[in-house]
């Protein structure tokens, strides 16, 4: 039924069939232990995976030297340029080679200050080669801080000899920032700007003598790169991650695949960060595993970018889509309105993946019917939990109806739920867990348990405690669950997503108050599509007057399906002023840090808990 052009009401979507899943279906061993924990593995046993990251790509180079590996637009959405596999081996080891050369070794690293580029892919992947860690941060550290305290913060941490940036005129700033702290650092840009750059081109260039024989001493546990923290509780941590973690989460994977492999060329449209795990890690090495095309897609859920990943998105059906839930809500309202958008994304679309945050109900049904509009199938869709000092350590391999689900254990990983209060918290130990932090023993030391378990701070339940193979639910992070006057939990990760779902479209995010206090409070932050819709409208009242009514309604609504005290809002408070990432409310992947908030807008929080609501809060 491909290229129907049914409205998408046409059918109910529930009723209809889901596309195959060609992954093994859950199988487990759950043991239940005396002083309350539960611990749990898979039954299936890992597949294969790479020695390291060097080697893996070496070998599909030479089995595939002319396949595209990368592609990225020219700028101003020009047309696509690529590397196949071969030029891209070619390239990383004249990488590999300038880097040795210059005396850089593992006590080092290269530090990438840029987003997501074939030259950022080709320098870490060099970096790999060589022998020395690549480090990634967050464009934002560069461009948004006003003090860079962070970037100077994770310079400290990696000492990196070599500084990598897109254009050394965009990063002049940071980069100045970085060389008055070491005036001996080397810098490469890829546009050849900045004073005393090396180009891009000229490094890659360099004529390899001695790669092959240093990556024959590369092992499993051998430092690749340096991840940080997302910053929610201080400064930025740094995570050192093997070669071996991440073959781990491949292994883990293919210990679950069902199917043999094909000929089809698995295409991936990526936008998320690869300064966090999920892309950098994950979905830059499941590529590469695969032998796949990587189109980097310069489009970002926000608006006045999202709309390059729609143009990009008519031209690239990709095989699976992953993104944060804020996409597929961006992605659901677009295709709505767009039934050319509508056949191109689910034209080849195998399954859907989301992670980082919970996917509203709302958001999926919504994505459920146009798939069936279109193609006749519901999608299945997936999850990987997981965290950047563990990879991903569960995932949602089966189809199921619901969505909050974070899934069973990778083959390979014992995932113990402990007793904490009246929840569960996440831990979990493997191959893929981290061993610490890098240069912090401190922080290290209290990141594990007697059993050498990492503890996550998430709480997890399972769906049917009776039937522990349907898997495990979110149920919130430990230390953002408070109690209300009345001694009542309130479990904030779950309500967040859920009160954001009932405002949709009019809210972006909320942060969830009420500790000690008599009922939950939030602080919303609305939607920019919202706001604007509510510009446009010509009733009367001004843009938030009309969303304070909006509000009113939508959550009277929420609450009178809630249930108890712990899930209904008394107050609200909308927020004007946007999330600061200086600050640490929010990280460049949209995601809100509940404490910091909270403690950086104290007034306004206050302020839901006076005796008389004030101007700008909203009693429902």
């Amino acid at each position: 039924m491909d290229g129907v052009d049914s409205p998408v009401t046409a059918r109910d979507p529930s009723t209809a069939p889901f596309k195959p899943l060609a992954m093994k279906g859950p199988d487990i061993t759950v043991d239940r232990r005396a002083d309350g924990s539960i611990v749990i593995t898979s039954n299936h046993p890992p597949g294969d995976g790479p020695r390291t990251i060097s080697h893996l790509l070496a070998q599909r180079a030479a089995t595939h030297p002319d396949r595209p590996y990368l592609k990225q637009r020219e700028p101003g959405h020009g047309p696509w340029r690529q590397v196949t596999y071969g030029q891209a081996q070619r390239a990383v080891e004249g990488i590999a080679q300038w880097l040795l050369d210059q005396g850089v070794t593992a006590d080092h690293s290269v530090m990438i200050l840029s987003g997501n580029s074939i030259e950022h892919a080709l320098m870490t992947l060099g970096a790999y080669g060589a022998g020395v860690p690549a480090a990634p941060v967050s464009p934002a550290y560069s461009l948004m801080s006003a003090d860079h305290g962070k970037l100077k913060h994770c310079f400290d941490k990696v000492a990196p000899r070599v500084v990598f940036a897109q254009s050394g005129d965009l990063f002049e700033k940071a980069i100045a920032t970085l060389k008055a702290i070491d005036p001996g650092l080397l810098l490469v840009t890829a546009d050849g700007t900045g004073e005393g750059a090396h180009t891009f081109d000229a490094v890659a260039g360099t004529e390899p003598k001695d790669v092959a024989a240093k990556r024959e001493t590369l092992t499993p546990a051998t430092v690749a790169k340096y991840l940080f923290t997302s910053g929610s509780t201080g400064m930025p941590k740094g995570v050192p991650q093997t070669h071996g973690m991440m073959a781990g989460v491949i292994a883990g994977q293919e210990g679950l695949r069902d199917d043999g492999r094909d000929d089809d060329v698995p295409d991936s449209l990526e936008w998320m960060p690869w300064s966090h795990i999920s892309a950098g890690n994950i979905g830059f090495n499941a590529v590469i595993w695969n032998g796949g095309t990587l189109w980097i897609d310069e489009g970002k859920p926000l608006p006045g970018l999202f709309e390059t990943t729609i143009r990009n998105l008519y031209e690239v059906s990709p095989i699976v889509f992953g993104s944060a839930p804020i996409a597929f809500s961006m992605l659901a309202g677009a295709m709505e309105n767009d039934p050319a958008l509508r056949a191109a994304f689910f034209k080849n679309l195998r399954y859907m993946a989301y992670g980082g945050a919970t996917l509203s109900d709302d958001v999926y049904t919504r994505m459920q019917a146009l798939a069936v509009a279109q193609t006749g199938h519901r999608v299945p869709l997936i999850t990987m939990y997981g965290a950047t000092e563990t990879q991903g350590v569960t995932v949602v391999h089966w189809i199921t109806e619901r969505v909050g689900l974070v899934g069973l254990p990778l083959p390979g990983i014992a995932l113990k739920l402990a007793p904490s209060g009246s929840k569960y918290e996440v831990r979990v130990k493997g191959p893929t867990v981290a061993s610490g932090y890098h240069k912090d023993p401190e922080k290290t030391a209290g990141a594990f348990d007697e059993e050498g378990f990492y503890k996550l701070g998430d709480a997890a339940r399972f769906v049917d405690p009776e039937d522990p193979s349907r898997g495990l639910v979110f149920d919130g992070r430990v230390t953002e669950d408070f109690k209300l006057d009345s001694g009542t939990w309130v479990s904030v990760g779950v309500l967040r997503p859920d009160l954001v779902a009932a405002c949709s479209p009019y809210v972006h995010d909320a942060v969830i108050a009420g500790q000690d206090k008599p009922f939950v409070g939030a602080m919303l932050w609305p939607s920019p599509a919202g706001l604007a819709a509510l510009v446009a409208d010509s009733g009367p009242g001004t843009p938030l007057e009309k969303l304070s009514l909006i509000l009113r309604e939508r959550i009277g609504a929420f609450n009178a399906a809630a249930g108890g005290s712990s899930r209904r809002v008394g107050r609200v408070a909308i927020m004007t002023e946007p999330p600061s990432i200086d600050a640490g409310e929010i990280t460049d992947k949209g995601y809100v840090n509940q404490r910091a908030t909270l403690e950086r807008r104290a007034a306004l929080a206050a302020a839901l808990y006076a005796s008389e609501p004030s101007e700008g809060v909203i009693a429902i």
